[in-house]
């Protein structure tokens, strides 16, 4: 046996005596120890080696985010100017934009659908039930 608790083989090399102690620790557990550091200095890769982690859950909430704004400045940008009405100044999206009832009434009687007493007194009853009036 060798002063730090080996033994020497044939060709001369030291081997550890896994029972022998060294102030009140196993030179197994030693040799445990250190492979179990070895390992997990060889095995981690860096910060990235056990993917995101919980920051994984953060990047689609931030692209919900962006696209749920973007539509929300659409939507905000087009609801202004269907208000405001647009170049044309009338309200309301471009397929509700049709002539006001007078102007289809007159377009019919240009046309000739309707005789000129039957567009007097259509008008009439337009007029009178409008709902600013």
């Amino acid at each position: 046996m060798t002063p730090s608790g080996g033994f020497a083989d044939a060709a001369g090399l030291t081997r550890l005596d896994p029972t022998a102690r060294t102030a009140g620790r196993t030179i197994k557990g030693d040799i445990m120890l250190a492979t179990l550091a070895t390992t997990a200095v060889v095995t981690h890769a860096g910060p990235w080696a056990a993917g995101f982690g919980w920051v994984f859950f953060l990047i689609p909430i931030f692209w919900f985010l962006v696209i749920g704004l973007i539509i929300f400045l659409v939507a905000r940008n087009r609801r202004h100017f269907w208000a405001t009405g647009g170049p044309s100044g009338s309200y309301g999206p471009p397929w509700m934009r049709g002539g006001s009832a007078e102007s289809t009434l007159s377009e019919r009687f240009a046309k000739g659908d309707i005789d000129e007493t039957e567009y007097r007194a259509r008008l009439e009853v337009l007029r009178a039930n409008r709902p600013n009036a």
